[in-house]
């Protein structure tokens, strides 16, 4: 393993050779996006939030099916373009719809790792999408605008304050690219430290070496999860399964802006029983991080220091990462036995806002201005259904069946017009008005 990691470390400092493709024009600064829902939690701190007023009376306007499983949450541009992946056994695997027209704009196939992500979107309907060893980046017609190749598999990534392009591979690798490009902003800077030079060499880990395990969490995918940043200061939040650790941690890590950027590592958490459940979230003010752990708790710790601020007990393992509000109102998502509830950032400690035992939720929920959120939940015996809902008490102020749809939804997404977009796992895209 560790002379494998040497020479992924090698093949890192070849690979600074960019695949350029159609990318003629005047740079412009494009990739921070202020409408529409541009990366798997909508932002760059994983709030899961939409700035623009939610519908409270929504209806099923349309639905396409994929062709496989979705374990991811759409992307969603400020031209209302939808992006997302679907693990398909033939064809196209990343698909772009038009979400007013109901038309599909553009697909293409990448390798299987593509479907562990969810395609960032910048304000001119770009998109990046990792796949095994390389990051790329199509205009909103589907051409390929440049192909980065890097070792290990890029998750869900996002858009640093200076206009970069930064994310993690699932093999512990950090990048920051320019996005106009795709080249290196600063050299890959590696989570798993490389083994002392010996005079030997092992086989090249493949770039999809224990992806298959990111679900599940364990060792053999070290980072399995969308990391957080506080564009204020630049400092980002990952977790990390550490060799030899017996669990996953939360790390801190600062990406530092400039003539000379770097890399700089802050703290390590590894409080959180049994490992990190989910992606980080960092609060509106930046000064608190929040994290599920696997033994069924809500984590808040200070995003400065790393240390605990307190802990709730959920009663269950929530599937991810909770939506976060701008005053501190956190709305946990859905599980195996996942029911709706929302608790509020009380300082030291958190205190139940409300709690539905009558509904079971069995999606990501995502919240609107107007004190309005959205998920998914359970519609008679085995149906979905998407449940609009009052931030504020949690009472239902709507409930729309998704035709067909079975088992579960990956994630909740909100577009520029209030559109509500949610994908089922068994491979159907749901969009409501």
């Amino acid at each position: 393993m560790r002379r494998a990691l040497r020479s992924s470390m090698l093949v890192l400092t070849a690979a600074c050779a960019v695949v350029l493709a159609g990318c003629g024009g005047d740079p412009v600064d494009n990739s921070l996006a202020s409408t529409g829902w541009p990366g798997a939690h909508a932002d760059a701190r994983n709030s899961n939030t939409s700035p623009g007023t939610g519908s409270r009376d929504v209806s099923f306007a349309w639905s396409r099916p994929l062709g496989g499983p979705v374990s991811t949450t759409p992307s969603i541009a400020p031209n209302g373009q939808i992006s997302l992946t679907a693990r398909t056994e033939r064809g196209c695997n990343l698909f772009s719809f038009q979400s007013d027209s109901e038309r599909k704009r553009w697909c293409t196939r990448l390798s299987d790792g593509a479907t562990a992500s969810t395609p960032v979107s910048d304000s001119v309907a770009n998109i990046y999408i990792g796949d095994e060893g390389a990051m790329n980046s199509y205009n909103e017609y589907g051409q390929l605008r440049w192909r980065t190749p890097v070792s290990g598999t890029p998750l869900s990534a996002q858009f640093t304050a200076d206009g970069n392009l930064l994310f993690v591979t699932h093999l512990g690798n950090i990048h920051v690219l320019d996005t106009q490009n795709g080249r290196p902003v600063l050299p890959a800077f590696q989570m798993i430290p490389p083994p002392n030079v010996d005079g030997t060499d092992g086989d090249l880990l493949p770039n999809d070496a224990g992806l298959d395990e990111c679900f599940l969490g364990t060792a053999a995918c070290p980072v399995a999860h969308t990391p957080a940043i506080d564009l204020a200061s630049g400092r980002f939040f990952v977790t990390f399964f550490r060799p030899g650790s017996p669990a996953t941690e939360l790390v801190a890590i600062d990406y530092v802006e400039g003539d000379s950027p770097r890399i700089a590592p802050a703290w390590a958490s590894d409080v959180l029983p049994g490992g990190a459940a989910s992606s980080p979230v960092v609060s509106a003010d930046g000064t608190r991080v929040y994290v599920n752990d696997r033994e069924g708790r809500l984590w808040a710790l200070d995003a400065e220091t790393g240390a605990p601020q307190w802990n709730y007990d959920l009663g269950y393992v929530a599937a991810a990462a909770p939506s976060v509000s701008d005053d501190g109102l956190l709305v946990v998502a859905g599980g195996e036995e996942g029911r709706l509830l929302a608790v509020r950032d009380a300082g030291d400690s958190a205190e139940l806002a409300w709690e539905r035992d009558d509904v079971l939720q069995l999606g990501v929920p995502a919240q609107s201005a107007g004190e309005t959120g959205y998920t998914v939940i359970r519609d008679g015996d085995d149906g979905l259904a998407l449940l609009t809902f009052d931030t504020g008490d949690g009472s239902t102020l709507d409930q729309t069946v998704l035709p067909d749809a079975l088992g579960f939804s990956t994630g909740t997404a909100i577009g520029p017009k209030g559109e509500v977009v949610v994908p089922s796992f068994l491979g159907e895209l749901f969009v409501l008005r």
